[in-house]
């Protein structure tokens, strides 16, 4: 049983990958992207929720379609120094509309936690032994953000106080 953070909370998680459930019995599955190109019609009439995992190459353009038929993007994180997945978030979120769940998948560290969130993702699954109980206290560590957002839409110098 797999948990994660999922809108500031510790959830278990309701889905399974397709190398856990290869023959999509779970109600839930998320698939790698190059099986969601290569059985895209099979899968569309499945009865089950869809999501897909993509890489940090994945171009997320390629999805747009979908986004009636898939309800989860699931964005690869192979490392701290790897950034191709806020990038991919904000455009999945601000360009193409996605409005389902956007989940940070792979070295994930809490540091990271609150970039992410402005990015767009609303699920964190953070590497196996991690602890999550500390790791949401990472959205709590600043309270003022300079830059627009996909979490707010304009920056504080820009708002009017009085």
């Amino acid at each position: 049983m797999r948990h994660l953070i999922k809108q500031r909370e510790i959830i278990v998680d309701p889905w399974r990958y397709a190398d856990e459930d290869p023959l999509g019995r779970e109600r839930a599955l998320i698939l790698p992207l190059e099986r969601w190109r290569e059985e895209r019609e099979r899968w569309w009439l499945w009865d089950g929720r869809l999501g897909v995992r993509i890489g940090p190459a994945d171009p997320v353009a390629e999805l747009e379609q979908d986004f009636l038929r898939v309800s989860l993007v699931a964005i690869e994180f192979g490392g701290i120094a790897e950034g191709r997945g806020y990038t991919q978030a904000q455009l999945l979120r601000k360009r193409h509309k996605f409005t389902g769940e956007l989940r940070a998948v792979g070295s994930i560290q809490r540091d990271q936690l609150f970039y992410m969130a402005r990015c767009g993702f609303d699920a964190f699954e953070l590497p196996e032994g991690a602890d999550l109980q500390g790791a949401l206290t990472a959205f709590d560590d600043f309270t003022v953000a300079y830059q627009g957002a996909v979490d707010c839409a304009v920056a504080p110098q820009r708002r009017a106080f009085g």
